[in-house]
């Protein structure tokens, strides 16, 4: 396995209800995931095949659900779920996955709050 192999997912945008605050989960706002997959693609570059890598469309609907499906209290439990279902249906050896909450109710002046997980297939929680 080549160990530099990555899918990168950047920037995908949901508007989902997650959140400690109550009216966070009646107002919403949006959720901004980045992804890394960490695969071997030295077949696909060969073949120039779509059974051969993993489809980031098809992962991408996977994220979509996790982030509108459920709702979470933690962006740190968001981030588990998308993780593990992805290591859980798609051929990859990790993933990193970052949940970006630009909007969170904090009482001050930034950018972004955001927490980032990598996880590896098989090992458990």
């Amino acid at each position: 396995m080549s160990a530099h192999d990555v899918i990168h997912l950047r920037g995908l945008e949901f508007y989902a209800y997650h959140g400690v605050m109550p009216e966070e989960g009646i107002l919403g706002q949006k959720f901004l995931i980045d992804m890394d997959l960490y695969c071997d693609l030295r077949q696909a570059g060969s073949t120039d095949q779509v059974k051969d890598t993993i489809h980031y469309g098809e992962v991408y609907q996977v994220i979509e659900a996790c982030v509108t499906g459920d709702r979470h209290q933690l962006i740190e439990h968001l981030a588990e779920d998308i993780a593990q279902r992805v290591l859980g249906q798609f051929s990859c050896a990790s993933v990193r996955v970052e949940v970006h909450k630009p909007q969170a109710p904090i009482p001050g002046i930034f950018r972004d709050v955001s927490v980032e997980i990598w996880r590896e297939a098989g090992e458990s929680k």
